[in-house]
This record gives structure tokens, sequence and C-alpha cells, in this order.
């Protein structure tokens, strides 16, 4: 059985970069492995489209859609942790501004969201759009506030009802009034029988 290094004991690991377009006679002159004419044959980027195939309709128009993606509809944050939090000093109030003065947060085009990654030992009144309830637990635990952009009080949204169907609701289709169909076999066979 042939090792790593004997196979590799004859090949050389960095080799020399070969110079290209250095006249005919070094094989590798005039278009220098480029080709004819084109984009790809002139410097800088080549123009090149992902999933584009020459006009033909490229492989994800063939395909049907399926399923959905939120993706365009989601909500999006700028998302800090207590770890973060913790930096501040004792009784400071911190805000989007504040954190973007600091360098935590890039800018105010999104809206901030703390999560309970890590501890607060800190009394701290924190502004936010959204908290996890982690970290909410946490500030407030610590003696500080968690407040909404406004400055009011966080609040949680109200969980949503699950619907549960009833189990002596009527089912799709049976008309208002119509005889069971186990009901509706004996009677009549009661009928054939006072014929």
């Amino acid at each position: 059985m042939a090792m790593i290094h004997e196979i590799t004991a004859g090949t050389t690991r960095n080799k020399r970069q070969k110079r290209k377009g250095r006249g005919r006679s070094s094989g590798m002159g005039k278009t220098a492995g480029r080709g004819t004419k084109g984009s790809g044959a002139h410097g800088g980027d080549t123009h090149w489209i992902p999933g584009r195939e020459g006009g033909q309709t490229p492989l994800f128009r063939r395909f049907p859609k399926r399923g959905f993606s939120n993706v365009n509809f989601e909500t999006k944050y700028h998302v800090i942790n207590l770890t973060q939090l913790e930096a501040f000093d004792d009784g400071a109030a911190v805000d989007a501004q504040v954190l973007i003065d600091k360098g935590v947060v890039p800018d105010d085009r999104l809206p901030l969201k703390v999560l309970g990654d890590g501890k607060l030992s800190k009394k701290l009144t924190v502004s936010a759009a959204k908290f996890s309830k982690s970290a909410h637990a946490a500030i407030t635990k610590a003696g500080g506030a968690a407040n909404n952009p406004k400055g009011e009080p966080f609040q949680f949204p109200k969980e949503k009802k699950k619907f549960i169907p009833r189990k002596d609701a009527p089912k799709a289709g049976k008309k208002k009034g119509a005889p069971e169909p186990e009901a509706a076999a004996p009677a009549a066979a009661e009928e054939k029988k006072a014929e």
C-alpha cells in the first residue's frame, strides 16, 4: 500500500505561476488562454449572472413553486444580549442611540431586540422594540426597567388562541334536521314490517 508521502514525493507543492501572454513561442501568448472575443477575453470582472443559461429558461424557472416562505415578510431586528448590557454603568438608560454611539449596533434602520444570553447584575433602564422572556425577567430582577421605544413599560403580545374543533359539532356536508344514517335504518325496517 502506497503512503501519501510517497504519492506526493515527485510533485511540487508550490509551483511557479505560469506567465501568460509572453509571445506565441511561449505557448501561452496571443489570447493567453482566454479564447477569442467576448467579456471573458477582456480585463476586469467578467459579466456573469448566476443561474443564467444563455437564453434557455433557467433551472429555477423550469421547476414549479412549492410551499410558502416568510422571508419577504419577516421582521428583522438588531440583536443584543445581556452580556453587552453588562458593560454599561449601574443606573444608566440604554436605548438604540446609546448603543449606536458605543458601536454595539450599526444604525437605527432596524428595531432593537434584547435576548437573554449572559447575566445582568446592574440596574438599567432598557428601551427596545422587543425582549425575550428571559431577558425581560433578568432586567426586572436586577431592579431595572424594560420599556418599549416610546418609554412605556414593555408588554408581551397576547398569545393567539389555538383553534380546537368541538367534538359535538356537526360534520361538514350534513343538512340540518337530516336523520342520522344509523337512526334512519331501523325506521325503514319498521315501515317494511308494517306493510
